[in-house]
């Protein structure tokens, strides 16, 4: 069992009335931007001849039209022999060396190589390029409380309250606050059309929303005992998990939305995430569990079996991830126990490999444009890692926040991600580059909602 929740929800009716500001932190002037521009090298003068040519110099210039031709002849072969023909007295620092290329330009590697494209090293910045407060964050490890939406619009629930981030302008709205006695917020999933948004209680119900109306369209009840901790969309069904161990499908189109129940897992069901295609369910849980599931074999009218068992994890699985690039390979992380990242072949449910992180394992995000992959940390170290695949060496370790790093979201376009802490800030780091630049392939209509006027 993972560590939990570490602070009470006693605190949650003091929010503060300004979430979602950015932190303003003051940068020191570090020592070398307080130097001289220009500092002489000394090494490179000479004080003597210096105090000589302007004492003794002058003399002999105002003496030269009195000198005979061999006494002229004498002093310039004198001069010469030593050294006393410089015009540079004092001088500034050496030429610099001439740049050494330890990657190619693009002319060079032409030359070399006409028929092989080269790829420049991407920079990572090692800091959060924005830092937003998040006070009243629920620092609970089996919570998903960040999610990013197709519309732009990051959504996170502080308490009782979901608030809404529009990347687009930075501004700010509040989507809801729950009562007391149906609170705090449990989860928070966008739908696939960036509009409607589906928000899990902590006294087991799932509210949707309509976030361009800032309206509420139905509640889902009856599927759980206890609160909802993991949701997770695959077109217009939403599958929900809960603290009693049940994956619910609600199909949200019709009065009675219960389609499927998954029973599997012992305790409570901390991650969910459908694969691409919408076919494979993998759900992780409190009980160490992981589960996949499979849509061509659900059933209705009986529980329905998983279609693989994996127990090699030895904590609480919540973070979940499926390859952009390959379908059938999932990714998924142990927690303070574990502290393991593992990848699964879905197809015969064999493991691939396992890489010890050294750290409990909170999230797990794929690259979209890159075969990489960002992790994000509890204790020691409450860091983001980013590993390249398959090799998984670690190619940059991301610091900043104080506290476990238990939320991540990333952006539609695949390049900024935000994480969100135990230390109530949320942060955003440009971590997987900008995505290639690809010919738009048609809509496809995603909307659960579109054939509907309203919900009941």
């Amino acid at each position: 069992m993972d560590a939990g929740s570490l602070n009470s929800f006693s605190n949650l009716n003091g929010q503060s009335k300004w979430p979602l500001q950015e932190q303003l932190l003051l940068r020191r002037n570090s020592s070398k931007e307080n130097m001289d521009r220009f500092i002489p090298n000394r090494s490179a003068m000479d004080m003597d001849y210096a105090n000589y040519m302007l004492t003794e110099g002058r003399k002999i210039k105002e003496d030269q039209t009195a000198c005979s031709p061999a006494k002229e002849a004498y002093r310039k072969l004198l001069a010469e022999s030593l050294n006393m023909n410089r015009t540079r007295i004092l001088a500034f620092k050496n030429k610099p060396p001439t740049r050494v290329e330890h990657f190619p330009s693009e002319n060079s590697t032409a030359s070399v190589h006409p028929s092989k494209s080269t790829k420049s090293r991407r920079h990572i910045p090692q800091s959060s390029e924005r830092t937003l407060d998040a006070p009243d964050l629920v620092e609970d490890f089996y919570l998903n409380l960040l999610d990013w939406g197709s519309g732009n619009v990051l959504a996170i629930a502080l308490g009782n309250t979901v608030y809404l981030w529009d990347a687009s302008d930075s501004s700010t709205s509040e989507l809801v606050t729950v009562d007391d006695e149906n609170g705090p917020v449990t989860s928070v999933n966008w739908a696939p059309d960036g509009r409607h948004i589906a928000i899990g209680l902590n006294n087991s119900e799932v509210q949707l929303w309509d976030s361009a109306s800032n309206r509420q369209l139905r509640t889902l009840r009856g599927g759980h005992a206890s609160r909802v901790g993991s949701i997770a969309w695959n077109n217009h069904i939403l599958t929900t998990g809960g603290m009693d161990g049940l994956t619910v499908n609600n199909d949200v189109r019709i009065r009675s939305h219960i389609v499927e129940t998954y029973r599997g897992h012992q305790q409570e069901v901390c991650g969910l995430k459908w694969s691409a295609s919408g076919q494979q369910l993998a759900s992780g849980g409190n009980d160490n569990l992981v589960h996949i599931w499979d849509r061509s074999v659900a059933s209705s009218n009986s529980p329905t079996q998983w279609l693989h068992r994996l127990e090699d994890h030895t904590s609480a699985v919540k973070a979940l991830a499926w390859c952009p690039f390959q379908s059938n390979l999932l990714a998924t992380g142990g927690g303070g126990g574990d502290r393991t990242i593992k990848f699964w072949n879905t197809h015969t449910g064999a493991c691939l490999n396992s890489v010890d992180t050294g750290s409990q394992v909170c999230g797990l995000l794929w690259s979209k444009n890159e075969r990489e992959l960002l992790s994000s940390h509890g204790f020691t170290n409450n860091q983001l890692t980013l590993w390249k695949y398959p090799s998984m060496v670690k190619m940059a370790e991301l610091t900043g926040h104080t506290s476990r790093v238990l939320y991540m979201a990333q952006s539609p376009d695949g390049c900024t991600v935000a994480s969100a802490a135990g230390d109530e800030t949320l942060r955003f780091w440009n971590v997987f580059g900008a995505p290639e630049v690809t010919k738009a392939a048609p809509k496809a209509n995603h909307e659960p909602f579109s054939q509907l006027n309203r919900i009941r």
